[in-house]
């Protein structure tokens, strides 16, 4: 990055006003660490230069899904040159305690190991090579116990990490008897890999006093910091949890980094040497939680035009061994039945069961998708049952005006833009047109049909926990006019950063090229949240809004007195105008002053110019109890059509056009939201298509590296991918009217499963139900054409 010189005698004087320079703000921008990330430049846990002494943590992990610990021997390990030592539960100085709100997840297994991947033991030694072949040394035997592998078996045997959550409005009872068509069924939804491009890393370096400073590849360093700091039981202010960036999250990293780096930090307290653990793509696909796999049920009740009269869900998730966040997500995928649509009367019911499978987790959207699957899967059914275009059935069920507003959990839909954004899209995407040119194509041909989806979304923002929904920032001026901006946020790709320095730029009125944006840490701003459920623009963009407005107020009487004004006038100093680099006034249109000169003054005159900023959610409640509240600040809203081909030979398919409309509000940089949109697409596609996760009847997870788990690749993005974001729609009480954008898009990509149904109905004869399981790979969707064309 650039620096100018401090301010000389020339520098001081006043310029001609040259009008103000555009603000970076709502302007399409590359990605800050595009080029980085392009070059090799960019810098990541595993390639900060390594420290002298460094020691390589390697963990031993269980054989067994569910057994007995017994005997342990680490002898032959520790005999090994090299090897500076081997640790299990008993030499933890702390609590052996990583669950983050349920403390049921111990670091180091003791007693008994209830998944494959469990760690045991971490093996310490001077290198990479030298820890695998201690910890093959290690001897331990287990009595191997009964595993429970599969939700079905979970509730067969009364395995539940939660209580029953339930959410009821009206008498759903009487309203579907009542109802002239019934629609029931179940579906399961599958898990899904984060799969990160940089699976998990952390190094910890001891410090004096005790103290240990961590780089770590997490989403929430201050869930790091409380837990290393339980871990070696000292005190928060010893540990410093530090993220320079992360090669992708999607949620892997929010809970689930800190098991690692409190392993780090335990190899530190041991050896008083720098430790690193770091995972290669099998370990970290074996060793951590997926998307939680959901089973749905439901009974729906409609009328003879398709309109939703009632609807009873049960879900069960697979939380896996511990809880993680499985409740929180569970309440979510709860809240998020709903969707888009408006029912009178209803009853959703959820419980999260406990199997013998690693720890399911955070994954962008938070059990949204899986809530919102259930209900599109059933207005599929209901439109197959009607013999109606789902995307007539779809609209006919948007939430509307009183008092057809108010979700099941009792919060109005304010400002919904689903019916605009629905007319738009169905013009802009010629999706009548095309759908009759689609019922042509599939009657002339034998062996591939094609078929067209409409998929609207609405999801709630905010951390449903209310008091996750603060965030901090610490923003600091040098006298060159430069600015280092500090906040809670982390980046992980999604292009936070790059947003909140051209937030930041704006404010300040000065070029983002001049804000360098520091790394995340918990030296500087403490007790932050996750950067999760697409909060991380919202909460963050507020905070550092907030400190730069406290530094423009003590700026502002420093440039009137360099324009010749009152300073002591704060009406005059209300009117100070920063931009472009500059601070002018409009009772002085002829004059300007550079930034770095005021900034300058204003250490000359003693003045801070440092300052913090801090944001609350307002308004966030919700009791379980009753099943009512505002857990959101805001929706957001989306909508997608997806048009598939799919031949009834193999079961592959192709995507050939997707378009979207996403309401992203005023957006802070489209370029970057754009991104976010398209990625979020793709990711959804992935789960619903193609990523199966599979584990054998010993609980061994199979598809455990790329050549056994397909993540889409090029050739299955869509052929043509048009994606807008909605005009002319800032939203009322958030940064700068910007709306959220990580998660929603995700839920789009259902549609793909809409017209993949469609495809495949086109194979029987008219009326055809779909028989359709989840994630549509070519082998379901071949069973599914079979059934079509057979009707067995």
């Amino acid at each position: 990055m650039s620096s100018l010189p401090s301010p000389s005698s020339s520098d001081t004087a006043s310029v001609p006003h040259a009008g103000p320079s555009r603000s970076p703000l709502h302007a399409s921008a590359p990605h800050e660490s595009g080029l980085k990330h392009t070059s090799g430049e960019a810098i990541y846990v595993d390639d900060l230069p390594a420290p002298r002494d460094l020691v390589t943590g390697h963990i031993v992990t269980s054989p067994h899904a569910h057994a007995r610990l017994g005997r342990v021997d680490a002898s032959r390990a520790r005999a090994l040159p090299g090897v500076l030592a081997v640790l299990f539960a008993q030499d933890i100085p702390g609590h052996n305690q990583v669950g983050p709100v349920i403390h049921d997840e111990p670091l180091l297994a003791e007693g008994e190991v209830h998944f494959v991947g469990q760690s045991v033991a971490l093996v310490l030694a001077e290198s990479a090579d030298v820890a695998r072949r201690a910890a093959a040394l290690v001897e331990v035997e287990y009595t191997p116990l009964p595993a429970i592998l599969s939700i079905q078996a979970a509730v067969q045997a009364g395995s539940f990490l939660s209580d029953p959550h339930t959410i009821r409005q009206g008498d759903p009872e009487a309203a579907l008897a009542a109802a002239p068509v019934r629609v029931s069924g179940e579906c399961m939804t599958g898990a899904q890999d984060h799969f990160y491009l940089e699976t998990q890393a952390s190094l910890a370096v001891p410090g004096e006093d005790g103290a240990v400073h961590l780089w770590c590849s997490t989403q929430h360093p201050t869930e790091v910091q409380t837990l290393v700091a339980e871990v070696l039981g000292i005190g928060r202010h010893l540990v410093v949890v530090e993220v320079p960036r992360m090669g992708g999250g999607f949620g892997g990293k929010e809970t689930q980094a800190a098991p690692f780096a409190c392993l780090a930090a335990l190899g530190t307290r041991a050896t008083g040497r720098p430790v690193k653990v770091w995972l290669n793509r099998d370990q970290d696909m074996a060793s951590t939680g997926k998307r939680h796999p959901f089973w749905g049920r439901y009974d729906a009740g409609l009328d003879e035009t398709g309109r939703l009269l009632a609807l009873k869900v049960e879900l069960v998730s697979d939380g896996g061994w511990s809880t993680d966040l499985s409740r929180a997500i569970l309440d979510r995928a709860l809240f998020h039945l709903d969707n888009a649509y408006f029912v009178p009367a209803l009853q959703f019911t959820g419980r999260v069961a406990r199997t013998n499978l690693p720890s399911n987790t955070a994954f962008r959207g938070f059990g949204g998708p899986q809530g919102m699957f259930v209900m599109e899967e059933m207005l599929n059914h209901a439109a197959e049952r009607l013999g109606m275009d789902p995307a007539v059935l779809r609209e006919r069920n948007y939430y509307g005006e009183a008092p057809r507003d108010t979700t099941p959990y009792g919060q109005p839909v304010v400002g919904n833009r689903l019916p605009r954004i629905h007319a738009e899209l169905l013009a802009s995407s010629d999706y009548a047109r095309r759908r009759a040119e689609i019922e042509t194509f599939n009657a002339a041909s034998r062996w591939t049909k094609r078929g067209i989806g409409l998929q609207p979304v609405k999801f709630g923002i905010s951390f449903t926990t209310s008091f996750l929904n603060q965030a901090g920032a610490l923003v600091m001026l040098y006298t060159d006019g430069s600015v280092q901006l500090n906040h809670g946020g982390t980046e992980m790709g999604q292009g936070l950063h790059t947003k909140m320095r051209a937030l930041c730029a704006h404010e300040l009125g000065v070029p983002p090229e001049r804000v360098r944006v520091m790394h995340t840490a918990t030296d500087k701003v403490p007790n932050t949240s996750a950067t999760a459920a697409s909060s991380g623009s919202d909460l963050n963009g507020q905070a550092v809004k907030q400190a730069c407005e406290v530094l423009r107020e003590r700026l502002a009487p420093v440039a009137l007195g360099l324009l010749k004004l009152d300073a002591r006038n704060e009406s005059l100093a209300r009117g100070v105008v920063f931009a472009g680099g500059e601070v002018s006034h409009p009772a002085r249109p002829e004059r300007t002053l550079r930034f770095a000169e005021v900034v300058h003054t204003a250490y000359l005159a003693q003045l801070s110019l440092s300052a913090t900023g801090y944001y609350r959610t307002p308004d966030i409640t919700y009791d379980r109890d009753t099943g009512r509240g505002k857990p959101f600040h805001y929706y957001a809203f989306g909508a997608a059509v997806v048009e598939v081909e799919l031949s009834g030979l193999t079961g592959e398919h192709r995507v050939r056009r997707v378009d979207v409309l996403h309401d992203v509000g005023a957006s802070l940089v489209p370029s970057i939201d754009v991104g976010q949109v398209e990625g979020g697409f793709i990711q959804g596609l992935g789960w619903l298509t193609c990523e199966e996760v599979l584990f054998d009847a010993k609980g061994r997870l199979i598809t455990h590296s790329p050549d056994t788990y397909k993540i889409p690749a090029v050739g299955d993005a869509p052929e043509d991918f048009r994606v807008a974001l909605l005009e002319r729609a800032p939203q009322d009480n958030t940064v700068h009217g910007s709306k959220a954008v990580g998660e929603p898009p995700f839920m789009l990509a259902i549609g793909a499963v809409t017209a993949l149904r469609h495809a495949v109905s086109a194979f029987g004869p008219s009326g055809t139900p779909v028989t359709l399981a989840s994630p549509a790979t070519p082998e379901a969707l071949l069973r599914a054409v079979e059934t079509a064309r057979t009707g067995r």
